[in-house]
């Protein structure tokens, strides 16, 4: 007994011993770590998560680590192992969460750990704690089973048979899936990137088929995890109620299995306060400037966090209502108030009108009501305002709807005046003509009247015309006087009009005349000189261009223009004009004591060719070698289509067809109506013609046909002068008379002794004269072809191109009187002695051919038949012509 407690007491000692020191810096190689243990294992199914958690004693051992291994199945297959650092003194119990790719129903999970200390000194392994899987009894069972699953994530399901069956196939959504084990008889699949089916209830189906044949389904469900919240921003409209507003994500079609719950947390209050998706109001917190706030978003599938500060000052957010205009011609006054009375905090407002005009005020109104007055607008305009209102200019609250107001109209007049002197001595009548302008376009102005007033001599007198008028007459007297014309509106303004009529003593200097140039355009060019204005007075205001809007036609219809100071030109485009028209348009200068008129410019727009005809005046005056042409034409016409810038005068002979004239006369001066042609010719035929020229080129024409005198003088002295030539060689040769006489006898008189009959006389001419006509040469303008045919006689050859006639043939065939030279040639022409028959071609027109009794001669047609004389052989005739002339 007492040996027992002897080693009991060795033993406790050792104990204490090795305790303390293990308790202290445990550096040696014999130090040992006692064996932990696991505390508790709770497996949560639905993350598929094992939560962890073992005692931890205080200890003074320096990085106190654990190691945890997770094995799978009965047999402990180890399927992850990690390190976890505990620090000592936190808390006495470490917990460690752990996630299955598995479905943690699918087999048993267990957990041990081990201490290890300085990488080298390890405790014992803690005994397994196990999480069992389920064990199907009758019927296989799949997991996971109508569980919520997160769109894209890749999912391990697993089927777990009943004992004694074993599974064949799983199909996914009606595919047949590749099948791995996990331990035992459970088989799984793997699904990755899991997708919402596009149906209203977002399940997914999966069929598990044992080999017993018997199928079982299993549902679940896809949706997304929660989205963190954006851009958070509050405000608040009247420092009372704060207002959050976020972005909540991508929009996703609801899921009334896994909605979404948003909450707002205040550091400062402990219960959250419940939003919507993405707005959510609380109470301002009394005295409380700086707000730290969270919103959170919850589902089955996780929970997001995002957290926003602000300062409550910097975030008013003013609400303008209650927006009023009044309006005026040029302007208009804009009121408003806001929800909340900000007055007290620096509170600026911002008025917007459009057409473009921004105008910013601060509001510092006791009463709410703020108010400013917008200028520079257009009358009888359409505007609408909005106003936006910011406390220091930090934050501008939102614009208010437009509201719409219309300017009140504006009228001016465009005065002229037209003077006319009456016979009445000293009085004039003034016509007034005015043109209403009304600026803007939103609304129609009725005018109900216009008020003229007339001050003249320090008298005023003031008349009224109807609305619908836009001219009245007045009389005025021979001194000054000026006239304003207003008009009357039932609403808005009218500017007065004022014109000053001249005193009728008020001389004018001669205006300038100009004609103005056509162009291609059609328009009119307008040009007038500085200096051509009144030289006694200054020009104090604007030009005024005058014209009938006819032209020149009666009655007038007045067109005015005003011309600004300083502008010397004005076009006028074509489309207020008429081509073939003339107008004439006044220029005055305006001056102290009215207007002047300084020049006058008259033309066309276009001009026209189709000028009428000048009229010749009757009778003409012609002489022998001249014809002298006067004609009417009014140039000055206003009715006329074209400026006339001279005349074309044309003589031409009446028999001369062929002679587009004889005479062309130009007259540049187209108030010169005569013109003298000279150098005609006596007693012709003349067609005279007088046209207008313009730019076009002449016009129309008039003519008459003339003839010229017969110059009897000069007939005379033709007459005369042989006469007087005849008396003065009588004159001369009178003392030689008897000489003359003799000499006249014997050159006229037969010579003595010689008697001529008469008959024998006439033959002896006659034949004198068909001697010379034979010897005459001539051209010959026709010939006569002649076929002969030519039959030899049988007994006798003969050769066509080798015959020759011999001289009793030529002397037989030449004319008796006549002897033929050796140069003659033969005109003749005879086929091939081959042939049959032989032609010859004859001259006949130069031959003198003489025929015996016995020939006869047989004419062969043109067509070369065969002659149809009756004897059988007929004779070639030859004759010669002369080369030389006889």
């Amino acid at each position: 007994m007492k040996s027992l407690t002897v080693s009991f007491i060795i033993m406790l000692g050792l104990f204490v011993i090795l305790s303390k020191h293990c308790s202290g810096s445990c550096t040696d190689a014999d130090c040992w770590l006692p064996k932990p243990s696991v505390g508790h294992l709770e497996a949560i199914n639905d993350t598929q998560s094992l939560v962890v958690s073992w005692p931890v004693k205080p200890s003074g051992l320096v990085g106190n680590i654990y190691e945890v291994e997770v094995s799978r199945t009965e047999e402990h297959h180890v399927i992850y192992r990690t390190n976890v650092s505990v620090s000592s003194g936190e808390s006495p119990e470490h917990t460690w969460r752990w996630i299955s790719d598995v479905p943690l129903e699918c087999a048993d999970h267990s957990v041990r750990i081990r201490n290890i200390y300085n990488r080298s000194v390890v405790s014992p392994w803690s005994n397994y704690s196990t999480n069992p899987g389920v064990k199907a009894k009758e019927e296989a069972k799949i997991f996971p089973f109508e569980r919520m699953l997160r769109e894209g994530s890749t999912v391990i399901f697993c089927c777990v048979p009943p004992a004694g069956v074993n599974i064949k196939s799983m199909k996914f959504r009606g595919i047949e899936q590749s099948l791995f084990s996990i331990g035992g008889r459970v088989k799984a699949i793997t699904v990755k990137n899991l997708t919402i089916p596009n149906v209203h209830i977002k399940h997914l189906l999966l069929s598990c088929t044992e080999t017993t044949g018997d199928t079982r389904h299993s549902l679940n469900f896809v949706s997304f995890p929660p989205q963190k919240p954006r851009n958070i921003s509050c405000v608040t409209l009247d420092m009372a109620t704060v207002h959050c507003t976020w972005d909540s994500g991508e929009e996703r079609e609801p899921d009334y299995r896994n909605k979404q719950i948003y909450t707002l947390h205040i550091d400062s209050i402990k219960d959250p306060v419940n939003c919507t998706q993405s707005s959510c109001s609380f109470p301002a917190v009394p005295r409380l400037q700086k707000y730290n706030i969270s919103v959170v978003v919850k589902n089955m599938l996780g929970e997001e966090r995002q957290s926003y500060s602000f300062n409550i000052s910097e975030r008013v957010f003013p609400v303008v209502e209650k927006v009023r205009v009044n309006t005026g011609v040029t302007n208009a006054t804009v009121f408003w108030s806001l929800q909340a009375n900000l007055t007290q905090m620096n509170l600026l407002c911002q008025v917007s009108t459009a057409p473009p005009n921004t105008t910013e005020l601060r509001c510092n109104s006791l009463t709410g009501l703020c108010k400013i007055k917008v200028e520079d607008l257009l009358p009888n305009t359409k505007y609408s305002v909005k106003v936006s209102c910011s406390v220091s200019g930090r934050l501008w609250g939102e614009w208010t709807p437009p509201s719409s107001f219309m300017t009140l109209p504006l009228v001016s007049l465009d005065l002229w005046r037209r003077i006319q002197q009456l016979s009445v001595s000293h009085i004039r009548r003034v016509t007034l003509l005015w043109k209403p302008h009304i600026f803007g376009t939103a609304a129609t102005v009725t005018i109900q009247s216009y008020k003229v007033q007339l001050s003249q001599e320090g008298q005023i007198r003031t008349e009224s015309v109807e609305g619908g008028e836009n001219r009245t007459e007045v009389s005025v007297g021979p001194g000054r006087c000026d006239i304003t014309v207003q008009a009357v509106l039932h609403s808005g303004s009218s500017v007065p009009a004022h014109i000053t009529i001249p005193p009728i003593n008020y001389t004018e200097n001669i205006p300038i005349q100009k004609r103005l140039s056509s162009n291609e355009s059609g328009g009119l060019y307008l040009q007038w000189n500085e200096q051509n204005t009144v030289t006694t007075t200054t020009t104090t205001c604007s030009y005024t261009v005058e014209w009938c809007i006819l032209g020149n036609a009666v009655p007038c219809s007045l067109q005015w223009i005003k011309v600004p100071e300083g502008d010397q030109a004005l076009l006028l485009p074509a489309k207020n004009f008429k081509a073939g028209c003339r107008y004439t348009f006044k220029i005055y200068g305006c001056t102290e004591s009215g207007y002047k008129l300084l020049e006058t410019h008259t033309g066309y727009s276009q001009e026209l060719q189709s000028v009428p005809s000048a009229v010749l005046v009757e009778p003409i005056f012609t002489t022998s070698s001249s014809v002298t042409l006067e004609w009417r034409y009014n140039e000055d016409d206003p009715a006329l289509p074209a400026f006339i810038t001279g005349y074309l005068v044309t003589v031409q002979e009446a028999q001369s067809g062929l002679l587009p004239g004889l005479f062309n006369i130009s007259v540049s001066n187209p108030r010169v109506k005569s013109v003298t042609v000279e150098d005609l010719h006596q007693n012709q035929e003349y067609i005279c013609s007088v046209s207008a020229l313009t730019t076009w080129g002449p016009g129309p024409s008039a003519s008459i046909t003339i003839r010229t005198r017969t110059n009897y003088i000069l007939h005379l002295v033709q007459i005369l002068t042989p006469l007087f030539l005849l008396l003065g060689c009588g004159a001369l040769f009178w003392s030689q008379r008897k000489l003359v006489l003799n000499r006249l006898k014997e050159l006229f008189a037969y010579p003595v002794g010689m008697s001529i009959k008469h008959p024998e006389f006439d033959s002896f001419l006659s034949e004198t004269d068909q001697k010379l006509q034979s010897q005459k040469p001539e051209e010959c303008l026709s010939c006569d072809i002649e076929i002969v045919n030519i039959r030899p006689p049988v007994h006798e050859t003969t050769v066509a191109h080798t015959s020759v006639p011999t001289e009793t043939q030529a002397a037989r065939h030449s004319p008796p009187r006549e002897q033929l030279q050796e140069t003659y040639i033969p005109q003749s022409a005879v086929l091939p002695s081959d042939a049959q028959q032989q032609t010859g071609i004859t001259n006949k027109s130069y031959l003198y051919i003489k025929l015996d009794k016995k020939d006869t001669l047989c004419d062969s047609e043109s067509s070369f038949e065969h002659s149809e004389c009756s004897q059988e052989s007929c004779e070639v005739i030859y004759g010669y012509i002369a080369n030389d002339t006889v």
